[in-house]
Order: structure tokens, then C-alpha cells, then sequence
């Protein structure tokens, strides 16, 4: 991304002149590890400035940054034609991975089959390979970033058909894990051990197959703010160090790729 290498060089006119004060973020739960990890580094490099991050999920992230009840709106999705007025710069990509229970012995599925589960019209995981039970489909709440990507990607829309919709990636990971015949989807940067993640169309949900974009389930990582409105020094240099290469390994410690 052109607007990545831009900023580089900034940090160091900011470290002339001290930041402080406070950056306050809030949005997508999916972005949790990425701005966990951008928060500590940069705070660690300005330690009198503090960097809150509030879990909300994108939609909430999005009206923050547009009522301006947070310097930072945190989605992970692009925005929509209706939501005017905003800036979207995006720091990271990630993949959002199809996940089943440990037991389940289904270990890849295509894009058709993924949406036909979702839609209600595959009733039992034999006819995927699977066992033979009724698959429990698990998901996000309306105005998830991460259900955005994946129902615009899989194709599935408004006809998903779910058993359960959460509201974290976290709740939706524990879900699947607790339940060997439920299925999800979550953030790369957030799945581990507890469940299985599938491979889609024989393609792994790697940081090397987001990149290359031969993984097909993907989305942006996106820092919003409000056209017009004035960031505050520290603000404005948080957001250009999650552009730096300064963040490179640590996106992709957090499970994400940098978008440059």
C-alpha cells in the first residue's frame, strides 16, 4: 500500500519534541492481537503516552470514529458506501479461517460447501465428508467485521442460517471448541489449538497464503478516523507507526500481515 511507505520517517520529528496524553481506540474484537501488540511497542517508545483499546466490534468501532467518541475506530472490514465522512487506512490484512471442533474429521471444504453449510442446504456433515450429524453453525452478531468478510466472500449474504451468533472472536472460538459438530469462522491472528482450522479449496489459512492471496477468505484491517477532525500528536503518530517497518514483525507476531 503506497500510503504505508509514506509516513516512515515521521516518528523521528516526533521524538524531538515528547508525545503524551492518551489514544483511545474501539472497535473490531478481531483486531485484538494486532492492536495489542502495536499498543505495547509504541507505548513502550513513548512512555507517557496511553493507548486504550475498547472490544466493541466494527460497527461500534466505525460510530465512534464518526461521533468522535474515540480518537480511532477499529474495523475489520472496508467501509460501506453509506458511511461517509471517514478515512480508512489500512495497517494490517488478515485471514479469517474456517474452524471445527478437534474431533470433527473433516479437514477441507471449498467456498461452495462453506456457504451451502451456512445456508442451511448441506443438513449433515456426512455429505462433506464428515460424520453423521447435523452441523451446528456458529457465528458473529450483526455488525461483525469478520461476519461482513465472510458472508460478502463466501457468498452466503443474508441467507445465513445460524445456530448461534456471538458476540467476540473469542466467544465464537469457544463455542466451536466446546461443540464437535459446530463450525465457525474467526480471525487468524486469534485461532490456536483448542480448534481445527480447515483448509479452503486445499489452500491453509496462512500469513503467506493472506499475502500472496492464494487463500481465499481475507479482509483488511482498517484504522478509521473522521475527515476533518484534528488528531492529536500521539494519534497521528500511532497510526504512522503501525505503517512503519518498525511494525512489520510485530503484525506478524500477532498473526496478521502488514498492508504495504
Amino acid at each position: 500500500m503506497q500510503a504505508g511507505g509514506a509516513p516512515a520517517a515521521a516518528p523521528a520529528s516526533a521524538s524531538a519534541e515528547p508525545l503524551s496524553g492518551k489514544v483511545s481506540t474501539n472497535g473490531s474484537t478481531s483486531m485484538e492481537k494486532v492492536i495489542a501488540s502495536l499498543s505495547e511497542a509504541f507505548m513502550a517508545k513513548h512512555p507517557d503516552v496511553t493507548v486504550t483499546y475498547d472490544p466493541t466490534g466494527s460497527g461500534a468501532g466505525i460510530t465512534a470514529a464518526t461521533e468522535g467518541t474515540a480518537d480511532i475506530g477499529l474495523a475489520s472490514r472496508d467501509l460501506k458506501d453509506s458511511e461517509t465522512g471517514l478515512d480508512a487506512t489500512v495497517v494490517a490484512i488478515d485471514g479469517i479461517a474456517v474452524i471445527v471442533n478437534n474431533a470433527n474429521p473433516v479437514s477441507d471444504l471449498s467456498l461452495e460447501q462453506i456457504a451451502a453449510l451456512y445456508k442451511g442446504e448441506v443438513t449433515n456433515w456426512k455429505d462433506v465428508g464428515g460424520a453423521d450429524a447435523a452441523p451446528v453453525i456458529v457465528g458473529r452478531e450483526a455488525g461483525s467485521g469478520t461476519r461482513d468478510g465472510f458472508e460478502s466472500i463466501t457468498k452466503v449474504g443474508e441467507d445465513a442460517k445460524y445456530d448461534q451468533e456471538l458476540t467476540s472472536t473469542g466467544a465464537v472460538i469457544a463455542a466451536v471448541a466446546a461443540n464437535e459438530n459446530a463450525i465457525g469462522y474467526a480471525s487468524l491472528s486469534s485461532v490456536g489449538s483448542d480448534t481445527k482450522t480447515l483448509t479452503v479449496g486445499g489452500v491453509a489459512c496462512t500469513e503467506e497464503t493472506v499475502l500472496d492471496g492464494s487463500y481465499a477468505i481475507q479482509r483488511n484491517f482498517n484504522m478509521i478516523t473522521k475527515q476533518g477532525a484534528e488528531l492529536s500528536p500521539a494519534a497521528k503518530a500511532f497510526i504512522e507507526f503501525a505503517l512503519s517497518d518498525a511494525a512489520t514483525e510485530i503484525i506478524a507476531n500477532a498473526g496478521a500481515v502488514q498492508a504495504k
